[in-house]
């Protein structure tokens, strides 16, 4: 005995490394039972579905709930394959401005992670990726966190349209397309984040969604039984210096009005952008004395705003400057 505690004693990293890798497969043991994989399906004749592997989810409480990304689960059918079962799943809300969607399956006691805190994850840090890959089963990766507050275009695979997301989490940690909606998951074993994209051609670089952006709308579905997002009633582009010159105005930051082609409005009539007197042409530039630039967009500053709180807005009218309030509304109300 005593000549094995100095071979452990002699090899201080390769404990260290023991010990960490013990430490990782007891995080990953705890938490793979919490894993789904999400499937689409296709009804076909003589009670037949057809089944198409779409991505991964994982619950987060005891009761059914389940966290994924709103571009896995498009406008169809789906059904939850868990332990060997097979559930139709509930699909409650999707936020596809943030690529994440809540589903619920009728099943009780269900394990679940817990959901951490993403705005105290650190560069360095380390991280475990988890998903279904191509159907075989709970993969895992391993890797830290790469970036923060990143700002990135996807494609979204099934209508091959280019969402963006922003402030999303940066890891090395290998995300392929099937880990979709699974869990990044720090070392306590909690879910820091929902894996969502990689970027074509390039290795060891991922992306998932801050779990606080999901936190925020599963705990509005909770309190409210739906998503309760912020509206104005406006069209609107963020301003850079490119764009300042495209247009010929004096301004490269702030949200310029301005309706898109093919549409009726900048300001949709009844709104409440409409009946605080905005128009097509405005900039706003400050919102609650935030400035508006492509790093902080108009959209940004209001998902910090209560539904029902005032906003007051700074806006240029034809190099004149006012300041105006607006009582912020649901889009879903």
């Amino acid at each position: 005995m005593h000549g094995m505690h100095e071979v452990v004693g002699s090899n201080p990293i390769r404990s260290t490394i023991i010990i960490k890798i013990m430490k990782i497969t007891k995080v990953i043991k705890k938490i793979s039972s919490s894993l789904v994989r999400i499937v689409k399906i296709e009804p076909q004749n003589n009670d037949y579905f057809e089944e198409l592997e779409t991505g991964s989810g994982f619950f987060i409480d005891n009761c059914g709930t389940i966290a994924t990304n709103s571009h896995v689960v498009e406008k169809n059918n789906y059904w939850i394959k868990w332990q060997d079962k097979k559930y139709f799943a509930q699909i409650l809300a999707t936020d596809k401005i943030s690529d994440i969607a809540i589903l619920k399956i009728e099943e009780k006691n269900t394990p679940f992670i817990k959901l951490g805190d993403s705005n105290k994850i650190k560069l360095g840090e380390e991280v475990i990726a988890l998903g279904n890959v191509l159907g075989l089963g709970p993969t895992v990766s391993k890797g830290i966190i790469s970036g923060i507050s990143k700002n990135i275009y996807a494609l979204n695979e099934p209508d091959e349209k280019t969402i963006e997301l922003r402030g999303v989490i940066q890891t090395d940690a290998a995300i392929n397309p099937g880990n979709s909606g699974g869990p990044l998951v720090n070392l306590k074993g909690e879910a820091i984040g929902i894996n969502a994209a990689t970027i074509a051609g390039y290795e060891n670089i991922g992306f998932a969604i801050p779990i606080n952006n999901f936190k925020k709308d599963y705990y509005q579905i909770k309190k409210f039984g739906k998503l309760v997002e912020p509206y104005l009633g406006i069209k609107y582009i963020v301003l850079d210096e490119k764009l300042k010159n495209f247009y010929n105005l004096d301004l490269n930051y702030g949200a310029y009005i301005i309706k898109e082609p093919f549409e009726n409005y900048g300001v949709i009539p009844n709104s409440p952008a409409d009946l605080a007197g905005l128009k097509e042409g405005d900039i706003i530039t400050y919102c609650n004395n935030q400035k508006i630039t492509t790093d902080k967009t108009l959209k940004d500053i209001l998902k910090t705003v209560q539904i029902g709180k005032k906003v007051k807005l700074r806006v240029l009218r034809e190099n004149k400057e006012f300041e105006t309030e607006i009582v912020l509304q649901s889009k879903n109300d």
